[in-house]
């Protein structure tokens, strides 16, 4: 183990390096957001594909030895079938005597076109000053999400080598271009790889996600997971007109509005019968964790243009944000949604929601829930009409150990870089990447996001600021550091 001055040292030296090296960073970024990787849209396939020689060649060039797996095709719903990007295995380092770090990230982005309201040309990096003068802000589709964290790690690795020191862990690198478009094959790949490829893994580090302030640190160690449902009420084969039938049959719209408004109550709570019966308990220390969040409430109300949340405390919204399960509605099929008036009886409707699932939920026993809470409502009606209950998806919860070693090391170099502690958070979307690594590899994944909370994934305007891309390629270096004092 390195003496704290001596590897305080080290850390200088490193840091240093990274800085006088940020325009050749930059640079690379701005190669890579060029690339139009949009997984969604079939004609820029290719792009995607161009995208993964590149991150190939980059990881090839540091030393690894890379392995661009197949994963054959898939046929879009049109009929057309287009061939799926490759995933990027790649590995640095075999010394049996350090820990073994597993990086994922992805290639591939979102769709963006200038005209969607970008004040600059998506794949052109652009770096503009921000309100504070220092604060330079670097933007382009994938700048956040995620090929600046993807580059940062590698920069990371990179400076290691520049200095020619000895590699503090052993490095796998899952990379892959279909995360956008529900990361296809790739559950499969794990599979197959886990009796060789990460046999010999220790930790698995995913960075594909934000901070919860602009300004102070995170680690994310837990995500919701979804349950989404549909709910059909049929009457007949075909549209009515109300004026010759309204007023003598039963409406399916009327059946399904009632069944829709039974769910929730105006407080938010579920009324589904056993809903919370096994949502995990609220345990002292967990609760302490959210009363050191920076959060700011009516910051957070802004954002949404409401004029008022459901809670009135940080604490509260977090925990229903977070480790409470939610429920919302999400749209109607079949009913007339266009501009205008029409007199029209729908035959068909379906109502659609979801739940936000939360540990230790049961899938199956949500759906048992949900069908009986439904049957038991439409059987009150005495309706004639057709009821189907249907589950299309259920994604799981993700948690993790934020006592886990690899936290302590995250939240040392957190410390040493950013000079405070990081907010533990959670995410109150589904993030099924680190639930599937979980659950296939059964090792310690941790999400370590080096982008702020305003960067703006998936959206216009998306930007990485060059300090947190900069002192994000800082943090990981100095989190190998961490990680191989801890064996």
């Amino acid at each position: 183990v390195m003496s704290s001055s001596s590897s305080s040292a080290l850390e200088m030296e490193i840091f240093q390096y990274i800085d006088a090296h940020q325009s050749d960073f930059i640079k690379d970024l701005k190669e890579w957001v060029a690339v139009e990787s949009d997984s969604v849209q079939p004609h820029l396939r290719k792009e995607v594909m161009h995208m993964m020689a590149l991150a190939a060649d980059r990881l090839a060039a540091l030393g690894a030895t890379v392995n661009l797996v197949n994963l054959g095709s898939h046929q879009l719903p049109d009929g057309q079938v287009l061939p799926l990007p490759p995933v990027l295995l790649g590995e640095l380092g075999k010394d049996p005597q350090n820990p073994t770090v597993c990086f994922y990230g992805h290639v591939d982005v979102q769709p963006a076109k200038k005209e969607d309201g970008w004040d600059t040309d998506p794949y052109t990096l652009t770096e503009i000053d921000g309100v504070h003068l220092l604060i330079r802000n670097l933007y382009g589709r994938g700048a956040t999400d995620n090929k600046g964290p993807v580059l940062a790690w590698i920069n990371a690795v990179e400076t290691f080598r520049a200095l020619k020191l000895a590699m503090p862990v052993n490095f796998k690198f899952v990379i892959e271009g279909m995360e956008e478009a529900g990361s296809l094959g790739l559950e499969k790949l794990l599979e197959e790889e886990n009796q060789s490829f990460f046999s010999d893994v220790d930790y698995i580090v995913i960075s594909d996600n934000l901070w919860l302030s602009n300004k102070k640190p995170a680690l994310t160690y837990g995500s919701r997971g979804n349950a989404c449902f549909f709910v059909e009420v049929e009457c007949g084969s075909k549209d009515l007109h109300s004026g010759t039938f309204g007023g003598i049959i039963h409406e399916p719209l009327l059946d399904l509005i009632a069944l829709l408004d039974s769910l929730v109550d105006s407080t938010g709570h579920i009324q589904i019968p056993g809903i919370y019966d096994s949502v995990a308990a609220l345990t002292e220390e967990e609760r302490n964790l959210y009363e050191s969040i920076e959060f700011d409430l009516e910051e957070h109300r802004n954002n949404c243009g409401v004029k008022k949340l459901l809670y009135g405390t940080k604490e509260e919204i977090l925990l229903h944000l977070w480790r409470y399960p939610s429920l919302s509605i999400h749209g109607i099929e079949g009913a007339f949604h266009e501009p205008g008036i029409k007199t029209v009886i729908p035959a068909k409707v379906i109502g659609k929601f979801s739940i936000r699932q939360v540990p230790n939920m049961d899938l199956s026993v949500v759906k048992k829930q949900v069908v009986e809470h439904l049957e038991g409502v439409f059987s009150k009606r005495n309706s004639p009409n057709k009821l189907k209950v249907s589950m299309p998806l259920g994604v799981k919860p993700w948690l993790a150990d934020f006592n886990d070693l690899l936290y302590k090391a995250a939240r040392r170099a957190i410390k040493t870089v950013f000079g405070e502690d990081p907010d533990f958070i959670r995410d109150g979307s589904s993030i099924p990447v680190a639930r599937m690594f979980q659950t296939v590899t059964q090792k310690s994944v941790m999400m370590l996001p080096i982008g702020a909370a305003d960067a703006g994934e998936h959206s216009q305007n998306e930007k990485i600021s060059r300090h947190n891309y900069i002192e994000g390629t800082k943090l990981f270096a100095a989190f190998f550091l961490e990680i191989s004092k801890l064996h």
